[in-house]
């Protein structure tokens, strides 16, 4: 793609670059945020603006236009999400500096309409990257953002060892004073990993402790020389100066050799996961499953779209197009504007609407319908989106879309945080549709999309295909999503549900027997197979995890934060009629538990009355039964309570990691 650089002159913004050739983009322009005149630096939220005087000398080193635009705006919103969850509201905010951004880019693309990416190197910051996305999204443009989550010493190293060379022009951590100013990152590594060590500073600076101006990078056609610069004071202190480099003077010259270095690409794959890849790959069982038959009737009945309200949660379920004698041909994006509709009128009853939504499943008839029902899907939601996973079942005819979502009605801004990624990077796919990688509610609960095993880079599937790849990268996505978790809001997630959907019943003993080993393996675990996945993928992993961690009363009645572990409960009954075995995980306290019961033969609910009592008494948040297609849903289904939250989905393979072959199963979230 042919992008933007947006250039704040320091080394993450000019090293992304190097990343961004080294994946085949072209550098078209790059673009500038700088303060009014008069000032060297702003104390900004977003930009870097320390060094803007140097600004032009970089661009000119790039070889390409530069655009400039003063700051006006300020950090009108400093929230952890940027413009509207309504689709419809989610525009920019009058008066914030991210605006001057938007009109930055809005030139850029004016004077460049082919340019389709940005490059920026955030590396740290969710503030700056959800600003910079919310810009990108309105036009559309794809941030190119290969330096996001990476282990900041091995990036010091190298960036050096690429031949970037930086040099400090502003210090404000401790230990850093203004005898730092102007050394080059070589010559100051050494004190930054012994800062990090000693007073955890970030090593590239992400905690505000330093800033940087780039003299020199490969791609640069001649170096920059400063000729006269000055240092400024703005604060002294023994132990945290705050000082920059002011820039009076300097000039470009010509190099004597072109520099040579290319920034390393990342292994795909870490240690861990390459050893799952490995597992898959070698996997061979002398009893393969049996494939069963699966009877396509379409004249299986369908329960109704109901809502359901449990505590805070509000769960609505089996939400499809209303079927009549009457019932004639619509399109798909019709059928999802009646499904959207049915869950507005039922969300409405409970006082929610689309924003409280956290999480959505959504059962197409077909994966070719995607395109046409996600640029549906996308216009009821904006910022901060639920996690959601999609996949195809085989459902009756005419139905071709089916829908569960589960909401939460917020009483602060704490109750939800989402991590919302939209930029290529070697981390984990980007989520350029509408849905977030993961929806944390109040602190516990996490909602993680389904993920499928995508190249993060370039967000294509292993060609050839390859199930072991596949199966590493989609297990690795959660593992970082929930690590990116872990290291915004210092949680240590517990797996509490893991779905494997799977496209070939053959698969799933290698897909088992691998998966034992990951962190989730104790956690009731299901494998499915489906009609299809998302792209023609072979597996998608699906998690909910919680964080464990609960505010109590201690002794003198104060609130302490306490962290706890779910313990995992597993047991087994029969009859001469039908066998179950269930999985459950549960806290010592009160919270979220997930069931998962697999059961074969007529099971109806006298059996679950008599050997689980109360399993489906409320607080029910959602149930979803998973059943391979047979001419009739299980008896169950006509004697329970019609206001349950039951999704059916139709499958074609029901598994656990201990038998095969199941007629049914249920995963049951409770409060």
């Amino acid at each position: 793609m042919k992008y933007v650089a947006l250039l704040s002159g320091g080394k993450d913004s000019c090293y992304n670059l190097l990343h961004c050739s080294r994946n085949g983009h072209e550098l078209v322009a790059a673009a500038s945020l700088r303060p009014e005149q008069g000032k060297d630096e702003i104390d900004s939220y977003m930009y870097q603006t320390v060094g803007q005087d140097a600004i032009q000398f970089v661009a000119e080193a790039l070889d390409v236009p530069l655009y400039r635009r003063t700051i006006k705006g300020t950090a009108v919103n400093m929230g952890a999400e940027y413009g509207a969850r309504q689709a419809s509201k989610n525009i920019g905010i009058s008066g914030d500096e991210t605006e001057d951004l938007y009109e930055l880019l809005h030139t850029v693309k004016a004077s460049h309409p082919d340019i389709q990416a940005v490059s920026v190197g955030a590396i740290l910051s969710n503030y700056q990257r959800i600003r910079v996305e919310h810009v990108c999204r309105r036009l559309a443009l794809t941030p190119l953002c290969y330096l996001w989550q990476r282990d900041q010493r091995q990036l010091l190293s190298e960036m050096i060892e690429a031949g970037l060379e930086a040099i400090l022009i502003k210090v404000a951590g401790m230990g850093l004073t203004t005898k730092h100013l102007g050394k080059t990152l070589a010559q100051m590594q050494p004190t930054l990993l012994k800062l990090n060590d000693m007073y955890d500073l970030h090593p590239c600076g992400e905690g505000g402790e330093y800033e940087t101006l780039t003299l020199d990078c490969p791609l640069f056609k001649k170096r920059i020389s400063l000729e006269n610069v000055e240092t400024v004071i703005h604060s002294d202190h023994a132990f945290a100066t705050v000082a920059y480099l002011r820039v009076k003077s300097a000039t470009l010259v010509s190099k004597n050799e072109p520099s040579s270095g290319e920034p390393p690409v990342p292994d795909m794959l870490e240690d861990s996961t390459l050893q799952l890849q490995q597992d898959v790959e070698r996997f061979t069982t002398p009893t393969p499953i049996k494939i069963r038959d699966v009877i396509l009737s379409h004249k299986i009945p369908y329960l109704t779209a109901c809502s359901a309200k449990a505590g805070r949660w509000v769960t609505v379920s089996n939400v499809q197009r209303s079927l009549t004698a009457e019932t004639v041909e619509i399109s798909v994006s019709d059928e999802v504007q009646q499904c959207f509709q049915i869950i507005q009128d039922l969300l409405a009853q409970h006082n929610l609407d689309f924003s409280h939504i956290a999480n959505v499943n959504i059962f197409l008839s077909s994966m070719d319908l995607f395109s046409a029902v996600n640029e549906k899907y996308m216009t009821f939601f904006g910022s901060g989106p639920p996690a959601r996973a999609c996949v195809a079942v085989d459902l009756p005819s005419p139905i071709r879309v089916r829908i569960e979502c589960v909401a939460y009605a917020e009483e602060s801004e704490r109750d939800r945080q989402i991590l919302h990624v939209q930029g290529l990077s070697y981390w984990a796919p980007a989520n350029i549709g509408p849905y977030s990688q993961a929806v944390v509610i109040n602190e516990q609960t996490i909602f993680m999309s389904g993920q499928i095993g995508l190249i993060p880079r370039n967000l294509t599937l292993p060609s050839p295909p390859s199930l072991a790849t596949e199966t590493a990268l989609a297990s690795q996505h959660v593992e970082r999503v929930t690590r990116a978790l872990c290291d915004t809001g210092k949680w240590k997630p517990h797996s509490q549900l893991t779905l494997y959907w799977l496209q070939n019943a053959a698969d799933i003993p290698a897909v088992r027997h691998a998966s034992a080993t990951l962190k989730d393996a104790k956690s009731p675990t299901l494998f499915v197979v489906v009609a299809s996945l998302p792209k023609g993928s072979l597996v998608e992993k699906q998690v909910l995890l919680h964080t464990g961690r609960f505010e109590v009363l201690d002794e003198d009645g104060d609130k302490e934060l306490k962290v706890l572990a779910p313990k995992v409960e597993t047991g087994y009954f029969t009859d001469d009629k039908f066998f179950a075995s269930w999985e459950v995980s549960r806290f010592s306290i009160k919270a979220l538990s997930s069931t998962l019961l697999c059961f074969r033969g007529p099971l109806d609910k006298g059996a679950l009355d008599t050997y689980l009592p109360g399993l489906l008494d409320g607080p029910v948040i959602s149930i979803r039964l998973f059943y391979v297609k047979t001419e009739s849903l299980p008896p169950i289904l006509t004697q329970i309570d019609e206001k349950l939250p039951i999704t059916t989905i139709p499958c074609r393979q029901i598994s656990t990691r201990s038998s095969d072959n199941w007629d049914y199963a249920m995963c049951i979230i409770r409060e």
